[in-house]
């Protein structure tokens, strides 16, 4: 007993000299320029793991501190790092430093100052694009951002954009950039059944962003390996802040309409116009009088009596759009302590299209906390929910588009008048029929959430852990009722459930040590195990009692059903370090390597390395004591990515189940590719960052370089066993082009004035192919050696001839004909632009601020494939543009429309004539608000701070396109077939006003 006594005594003794070895520092940091706290700076023992961050005040206090450490290690973004000794750190201050250069950008897992980043990264923070109605968050990229090329296909609600950094390197595989919000791998490819799936980024809220990186070379993007060759968007959401809890109220609402209308022929061009088709037609005598032309045409179409009543003159194109709105209320908080910060924000949003019929409305939640431990131990979780229902329009291909009411001729009724319904007799279907009769809903739920923890094992060793989940679940209801065309004759009822979800879990351990004042390394060793799977199931009825009942439970058919599952997985090793010499001399290397289940076993790993360096000149002692000159970076980088976005059995030699009279049995239904692996793009990078006069003016200049090798495509094969096609990687792919930026203070005290412009170009072409993949159909686009992608090749057309009104077409020595036989097909245009940019502007005055972003295109062709219906001189029934009345008359008549022939095809065929130039500039936003003072807001209303404000989107256009909207690309064209538009509605001009609240 005496012995643990003693024993004990002792542990207590010996506690007590190790606690009296350790000791407390506290203090206060404030900015040494005006004497205010900073809040949520880190302080950190040099040479030891302890750290916290400040108070809302400015105060911070450090414990269990060992006896032999002396100095602490100030950080806070936009100051500059600064060591002090224990005995002056009772107050400390610090500098504020060029936030240009000391801004923190995201990188592959992790973040680095933009000063010594030697890749190419864009960074869009939420400043500017907050209080806008944007449709989706990478709308906000749109304009601003250099290489990044967007469009936003078209007007409907939840369409997803076409985005293509640095260009198209894919023909078969995924061309859309891989994107990471909080560290998570997303789904953002469309799933469901529609030929125009919903884009599944526009259920995540943009007002919870802070920040979006673009990942624009390879050195940048390689980290992320075999899904990075279309580029990488890092998407950041926002976070607590340490200080007093903030509340955010947000309201706006507004209301929209199209950025343009069609004009079409009212009845009496409609007739004119037509009497002389009848009457010029080489059917003229065969089916009716040429002395009664005019009513023989509206018997042949199956008029009745009543539509020659000439008091009937519908505006049926009219009757496509409707008056849209959008109203939007949101909240958050935000605050935290130097031990837990928190940010939890909700909010909801209503949108009525501009389409008849179209509506979306979301609801989001989301909370992310951030936990600290203890100085080794943080942890915390990013959760996000979301809601949302849209109420689709068909796609653009389908007769039940309302666009495609267009085609109805102005001389018959909207209302049968006998009945005073809506006239189910038109000579195409009335779309009109659908708005009351028809339910198209998808609906979708989501989450994208993670948990992390981190564990600092030594002051300059760091791990970390991660977990998320991706999962979004899709459910389509669709009812047609007895009188739609889709549901007649009895009612159609469709329901399909989709249910993606995606694992991950990432593990890395990084490393950063100043070896002396010359000196900085910092590396990053990691894993990454993902696992994604996407489960779906769908059934179809007809036979409804009535339009009343529109589940699938009251169909009296079960006629249809069917069910998939598919999955994949991915597991990968990567690493990255960095060097730093001199303050001056930058280094970087990194390496993925990937495996996947989706290539053959014979290729199943891919490795993807890069490697940069940058040369800061301005730091050289010949130009650091310019007053010019304040930056000037030199960087360079070469590495290569890949392409896994293909099916997920495209390797394997498949079997599937086929009935044969009511017998079961198993056909084969793909033949597999042992060796089948991914498409690899290598990227050369050259950069030049430079700011001048204290960096009041600031840019960057990059030329790039990307060849994809090992193209997925299908190889064509002899049938003869069944199959006519293989997937094989086969043909290569080039982009070259120049990327600017620059950025200006134009002008500073009161009166503010800064503004940015961009421009970038590309050039792409396909430089080996098994054989040219020709145009189909109505289609223009096809893939040859050494041309760009989905070039337009067809027949060129040469105008009119003012002897007779015939179309003119050009043979291969460049004399014309009438015979669209004998022309040669040719290069008839490009959608691929020439170069493509931004322009944004901010002005701020006494409380008074205006952003007034735009946005352009140059030297792109578009395909106005409607107009082989509706501008084509009154070769068939449907109503045609106003243009068209210019159409040949006589002898010797100079113009551009053939003479009206029905039936006849006289410059009806496929060609260059409905090939138009789509370069446009576009006033994108524009923002224009009030900021009230504080002191009305302090005193009489006890707020922080609150803004009025009216917004615009998509305000002018300016192009020379005749068709709705030149940012088009028809959902009906398929991948290949670019800039095609269909009867593709325009986009919407929004306009809010809001009101901006802080507690």
């Amino acid at each position: 007993m005496r012995k643990l006594m003693l024993l004990a005594v002792s542990l207590l003794l010996l506690c007590n000299c190790l606690w009296s070895q350790t000791k407390e520092v506290t203090g206060k940091v404030i900015d040494s320029k005006d004497g205010t706290p900073l809040a949520g700076v880190t302080v950190k023992v040099k040479g030891a793991i302890n750290t916290t961050v400040t108070s809302a005040d400015g105060f911070f206090r450090l414990t269990n501190i060992k006896s032999n450490a002396s100095t602490l290690v100030f950080s806070y973004v936009g100051y500059a790092d600064l060591e002090v000794g224990f005995e002056n750190s009772s107050s400390v201050s610090m500098v504020a430093v060029d936030r240009s250069l000391s801004e923190v950008v995201v990188v592959g897992y992790g973040n680095k100052v933009k000063k010594d980043v030697t890749s190419a990264i864009s960074k869009v923070t939420s400043k500017e694009f907050q209080n806008l109605p944007l449709p989706s968050f990478e709308s906000a990229l749109q304009g601003r951002v250099p290489g990044v090329f967007m469009n936003s296909g078209s007007g409907k609600l939840g369409q997803a954009l076409t985005i293509r950094v640095r260009g198209i390197s894919s023909i078969s595989a995924g061309q859309q950039p891989f994107i990471v919000i909080d560290g998570v791998p997303v789904l953002s490819q469309a799933i469901g059944s529609a030929t125009e799936a919903d884009n599944p980024l526009a259920s995540i809220n943009p007002d919870d962003i802070e920040s979006i990186e673009i990942l624009r070379d390879a050195a940048a993007s390689a980290i992320y390996g075999s899904r990075a060759t279309n580029g990488v968007l890092l998407v950041t959401t926002k976070s607590g802040k340490v200080g007093k809890t903030k509340i955010n109220a947000n309201i706006f609402a507004g209301f929209s309409e199209p950025t343009k209308k069609q004009q079409f022929l009212n009845a009496k061009q409609y007739r004119e116009l037509f009497t002389d088709a009848v009457k010029n037609s080489s059917y003229n005598g065969v089916f009716w009088n040429q002395d009664d032309a005019g009513d023989a045409f509206l018997q042949l179409t199956g008029y009745d009596d009543w539509a020659l009543n000439p008091n009937v003159d519908e505006n049926w194109a009219d009757k496509a759009f409707q008056k849209g709105y959008i109203r939007q209320y949101s909240l958050s908080l935000n605050g935290g302590d130097a031990k837990t910060k928190f940010f939890a924000s909700g909010s909801y949003n209503d949108q009525k299209g501009i389409i008849l019929a179209n509506r979306l409305d979301r609801a989001n939640g989301r909370i992310n906390v951030e936990h600290t431990v203890n100085s080794r131990f943080k942890f915390g979780t990013n959760i996000s929910l979301q809601n949302g229902r849209n109420f689709r329009v068909p796609n653009d291909i389908a007769f039940t588009n309302p666009l495609q009411i267009n085609a109805l001729p102005p001389i018959q009724p909207i209302y049968d008048p006998a009945t005073g319904k809506l006239n189910p007799n038109t000579i195409y279907y009335n779309v009109l029929l659908d708005n009351d009769a028809t339910s198209v809903i998808s609906y979708n739920f989501r989450t994208i959430s993670s948990v992390f923890g981190e564990l600092s094992i030594s002051p300059d060793i760091n791990f970390r852990t991660q977990a998320s989940i991706d999962w979004n679940n899709l459910q389509e209801d669709n009812f047609y009722g007895k009188e739609t065309q889709t549901g007649a004759p009895s009612g159609l009822g469709y329901n399909n459930q989709v249910t993606s979800r995606i694992y991950t879990l990432t593990n890395t351990l990084s490393w950063r040590k100043r070896i002396s004042d010359k000196h900085i390394v910092d590396a990053l060793a990691g894993t990454e195990f993902q696992n994604g799977k996407i489960k779906s199931g769908s059934v179809e009825g007809v036979g409804f009692p009535n339009d009343k009942f529109t589940k699938i439970s009251a169909a009296a058919i079960i006629d249809f059903g069917s069910s998939s599952e598919t999955e994949y997985a991915f597991v990968s090793y990567f690493s990255k370090a960095n060097y730093k010499f001199n303050n001056r001399y930058l280094l970087g290397v990194s390496a993925r390597v990937d495996g996947s289940s989706r290539f053959g076993v014979k290729n199943r790993y891919g490795v993807f390395p890069s490697v940069s360096a940058g040369w800061i000149i301005s730091e050289e002692k010949f130009l650091n004591k310019s007053k010019a000159l304040s930056f000037l970076k030199l960087r360079g980088s070469y590495g290569r990515t890949g392409n896994a976005e293909i099916g997920n059995f495209s390797s394997l030699t498949l079997y599937g189940p086929q009935a044969y009279a009511n017998v079961a049995g198993i056909v084969a239904s793909q033949i597999g590719t042992d060796n089948l692996t991914w498409e690899r793009t290598d990227q050369l990078d050259i950069g030049l960052d430079f700011g001048f006069l204290n960096n009041r003016i600031t840019g960057e200049i990059d030329y790039f370089k990307k060849k994809t090798k090992d193209l997925l495509l299908n190889f064509p094969i002899p049938n003869i066993n069944g199959f006519n096609a293989v997937t094989k990687n086969i043909g290569t792919m080039e982009n070259n082009g120049f990327e600017f930026l620059l950025s200006a203070n134009i002008l500073t005290g009161k009166f503010t004035w800064t503004a940015s412009f961009n421009v970038s170009t590309y050039r792409n072409k396909v430089t080996k192919l098994v054989a040219p993949i020709l145009p189909t159909g109505r289609s223009l686009g096809r893939l040859a050696v050494n041309q760009p992608f989905g070039q337009y090749w067809g027949k060129m057309y040469a105008g009119v001839d003012p002897a007779n009104g015939d179309a003119l077409y050009y043979r291969a020595d460049k004399s014309t004909t009438n015979d669209i036989s004998l022309a040669n097909d040719t290069i008839i245009g490009n959608p691929n632009p020439d170069y493509y940019g931004g322009f944004n502007n901010r002005f701020s005055f006494k409380g008074f601020d205006l952003d007034i972003q735009c946005q352009f295109v140059k030297g792109v062709d578009v395909y106005n494939m409607a107009g082989l219906f509706q501008s084509v001189n009154g070769d068939y029934y449907d109503n045609q543009t106003v243009d068209q009345m210019k159409y040949w008359r006589k002898p010797g008549d100079i113009t551009n429309v053939p003479q009206p022939r029905l039936f006849d095809a006289n410059g009806g065929s496929k060609s260059s004539r409905w090939v138009q130039d789509g370069s446009y500039f576009r006033i994108k936003t524009v923002n224009f608000g009030y900021n009230i003072p504080g002191k009305w807001l302090g005193s009489r209303l006890h707020l922080d701070n609150a803004r009025i404000y009216v917004a615009a989107n998509n305000l002018f256009t300016f192009t020379k396109y005749n068709g709705y909207d030149p940012e088009v690309n028809s959902g009906a064209a398929g991948v290949l077939n670019l800039g095609h538009d269909f009867y593709t509605p325009p986009q919407a001009k929004t306009i809010t006003f809001g009101i901006n609240i802080g507690l």
